[in-house]
């Protein structure tokens, strides 16, 4: 599983032009599910993401997690971060999860950040082509990725 995160002031996901997502203050999610991943995968993922202390403190270091800061999560699905560039000029998707196998990781990732972890959780549609916007605070970027792979 890999997870391109970044820190936002504000953040949407749009189908359609109607809007299905948005949060303020907090983090934007790009999720990719592999081939094999498997629960224990989501949970490492979830609760690295629900501990990271990315948001500052009072002294302008970065000590606070989402949680500490009451902040919200946009989780929107992205195949495509298991794209293979490395011949040809077309990406390659062959490590990506099939929808099948990737939809209830998908499911199950977010909600284990919900009930684990209390955060508010919104999503774009599984499998949609989705309009995404943001205002990156920092900017911070980082990714992250499961144990096993």
């Amino acid at each position: 599983m890999r997870v391109v995160l970044q820190r936002v002031k504000q953040a949407q996901v749009a189908i359609d032009g109607a809007c299905v997502g948005k949060i303020e203050q907090g983090l934007m999610l790009l999720v990719g599910i592999r081939k094999g991943d498997t629960a224990d995968d989501i949970i490492y993922v979830a609760d690295k993401i629900a501990g990271l202390r990315v948001f500052e403190d009072e002294g302008g270091k970065m000590n606070r997690s989402i949680i500490d800061c009451g902040g919200a999560i946009l989780s929107v699905s992205q195949f495509t971060l298991y794209g293979d560039t490395s011949h040809g000029r077309r990406p390659g998707f062959i490590e990506a999860a099939r929808p099948e196998e990737a939809k209830p990781l998908y499911q199950a990732f977010n909600e284990h950040l919900r009930r684990q972890h209390g955060l508010t959780v919104e999503t774009g549609h599984f499998g949609a082509d989705m309009a995404v916007s943001l205002v990156n605070d920092g900017p911070v970027t980082l990714i992250v990725e499961s144990k096993n792979k």
